[in-house]
């Protein structure tokens, strides 16, 4: 198979980084010079970002992350594309790489779940001790998730403590695997979970998309696609089996492909069939229909137009 112009990259690490600010705009300086397009949060904490490029543009970057002894050997996940997965280039300086807000900082370097191999978190999965919690937000769940694995009712990663023990408490008995699209969730999310008194708790070690290309293991038992924060939207995890998780947000029918509303004050991704997409014009609602920026309006109207031209 022929090789894809582009490449996605995915990243983080947990790791000091002295004067944060001046780091994030000396990196952004890095990231246009190179031409890459993406997002990249720096902290006191470490640095987290994906980022998409040419194969030649990537592989500068990682040249150039790599002469840096902190980032030398942070793992690098690599996604083959047709072309760029981001419109812009950002750099930001946040106070923390995943928003937890928490009264007690939970420092991954001290306190974090064991990590598992794919084929060791495959293994684990099919135990009848175990309980799998999902680390990330409802909407990344309904379009795909680990089979059997709990749906936690949080809108946002600082959500989760309350919800832990609100809710959770009671598998206090079981060995707890968390999971998230890349990792970097589940290394606080984990710690969390043991600060709460919970005594065998393991993460997937690369997350949901190292998983997805383990030539052992396939990416079985995940069920749909998996949420992606990038123009892709979502993308395949499973080799073996194509099961779709997802229903439409109109009519209930099995789907899997998210949308943002086209009334511009609103951008609700929903899943969406493409009867529906048509019928209600992209939109989440009767009064995001009648929008009068409706962006899929504003399409059709270009498509007739443009017709119209070449006729």
């Amino acid at each position: 198979m022929e090789q894809k112009p582009y490449r996605i990259l995915l990243y983080y690490k947990y790791v000091p980084i002295e004067n944060p600010e001046e780091f994030a705009a000396a990196h952004l300086q890095m990231c246009k010079d190179i031409g890459l397009k993406g997002r990249i949060i720096v902290a006191e904490e470490g640095l987290n970002g994906t980022v998409s490029g040419t194969i030649a543009q990537t592989d500068e970057y990682i040249a150039q992350l790599r002469k840096d002894p902190r980032f030398a050997d942070m793992p690098i996940k690599i996604d083959e594309a047709d072309g760029h997965a981001f419109k812009k280039m950002f750099v930001r300086h946040k106070p923390e790489l995943v928003t937890w807000r928490l009264e007690e900082k939970v420092d991954p370097n001290r306190l974090t779940g064991k990590h598992l191999k794919p084929a060791e978190w495959y293994e684990m999965l099919q135990r009848d001790d175990v309980v799998v919690l999902d680390g990330r937000n409802a909407y990344e769940y309904d379009i795909g998730h680990f089979r059997g694995a709990i749906r936690p009712e949080v809108e946002s990663s600082r959500e989760f403590p309350e919800w832990i023990r609100e809710n959770f408490s009671k598998f206090k008995d079981k060995k707890v695997l968390t999971y998230c699209t890349g990792g970097i969730r589940c290394e606080v999310l984990s710690g969390i979970l043991l600060r709460e008194g919970f005594e065998e708790v393991y993460q997937l070690d690369g997350g949901i998309v190292t998983y997805g290309k383990d030539p052992e293991v396939k990416g079985q038992l995940f069920d749909g696609k998996c949420y992606v924060f990038d123009e892709r939207i979502s993308v395949p995890i499973n080799q073996v089996e194509d099961v779709v998780v997802g229903t439409c947000y109109h009519c209930g029918k099995k789907e899997d492909r998210y949308v943002n509303c086209a009334n511009p004050e609103c951008n609700l991704q929903h899943i969406v069939c493409p009867e529906c997409e048509i019928e209600h014009k992209r939109s989440c609602s009767k009064e995001c229909e009648e929008h009068p920026r409706n962006r899929y309006i504003e399409e059709q109207k270009l498509l007739e137009e443009q017709k119209l031209q070449q006729a």
